[in-house]
């Protein structure tokens, strides 16, 4: 069995990473506090593999109204599993689902009710066991699994190398002329070992504004999934 990997120290990250990286020391000083920590119990394990099959290629806006539809249409009392199984088609696509996302939804129901996802021996899995997991179900590809790793898992060492906003705040923070290959950012990356999740997360902030409230050195925001540029799953299996 392989132990769970812990959440890290968020504060004992930023300190590592500002010594080691002064250019990502920069955008730590204006983005203040990490908020990863408070992603992890706003959705249990089945719930953030919905959202997330929910959110693909819809804006943020679009695609929370849809999943607020959905939730409201399932049934009360049972596991979110079961009650997404008990809807029809015309109820998943009264809430704004695709077909095609249905497919997936229902995949990914299987699946877990017959328990050849077992989403309850994730924690226990490293990081390739859980991508491993997660891509056998339809509509979930290798991002998904890696923001699942980073934001529900609490994984600390996950750099999302396909990710287009981490390609473009490497691009724009490093003044890069061209997008970094994927050797230029594994180079660029490694002294964020064992923290490359947290430097993820301030890499995708540095895309925003700083809050002025970040710079009074207030708490930093809720931490949210962020959404690809322009990249997406594509999985049709």
């Amino acid at each position: 069995m392989i132990k769970a990997v812990n959440p890290p120290d968020y504060a004992a990250a930023r300190r590592a990473l500002m010594r080691r990286d002064p250019v990502l020391a920069g955008i730590i000083r204006q983005h203040g506090p990490c908020g990863l920590g408070a992603a992890r119990d706003r959705f249990d394990h089945f719930a953030m593999l919905v959202r997330a099959i929910v959110f693909q290629q819809l804006s943020t806006k679009a695609a929370t109204t849809i999943h607020n539809r959905l939730l409201e249409c399932t049934p009360e009392g049972l596991p979110l599993a079961q009650a997404l199984a008990t809807l029809s088609e015309e109820q998943l696509r009264t809430a704004g689902i695709s077909r095609q996302k249905a497919g997936y939804l229902r995949d990914l129901c299987e699946r877990v009710r017959a328990g050849d996802l077992d989403l309850e021996s994730v924690d226990s899995m490293t990081d390739d066991e859980v991508i491993a997991a997660l891509t056998r179900v339809k509509g979930i590809g290798r991002w998904t699994a890696e923001m699942f790793l980073i934001f529900r898992l609490q994984r600390p060492d996950v750099l999302p190398f396909g990710d287009l906003g981490i390609v473009t705040a490497i691009q724009r923070a490093y003044r890069l002329r061209k997008k970094p290959t994927l050797d230029r950012m594994r180079k660029i990356g490694e002294p964020w070992r064992p923290y490359r999740s947290v430097a993820s997360w301030y890499l995708w902030r540095s895309l925003e504004p700083p809050s002025p409230r970040v710079r009074r050195s207030s708490p930093a925001p809720a931490s949210r999934i962020p959404r690809p540029a322009s990249r997406e799953e594509k999985t049709s299996r």
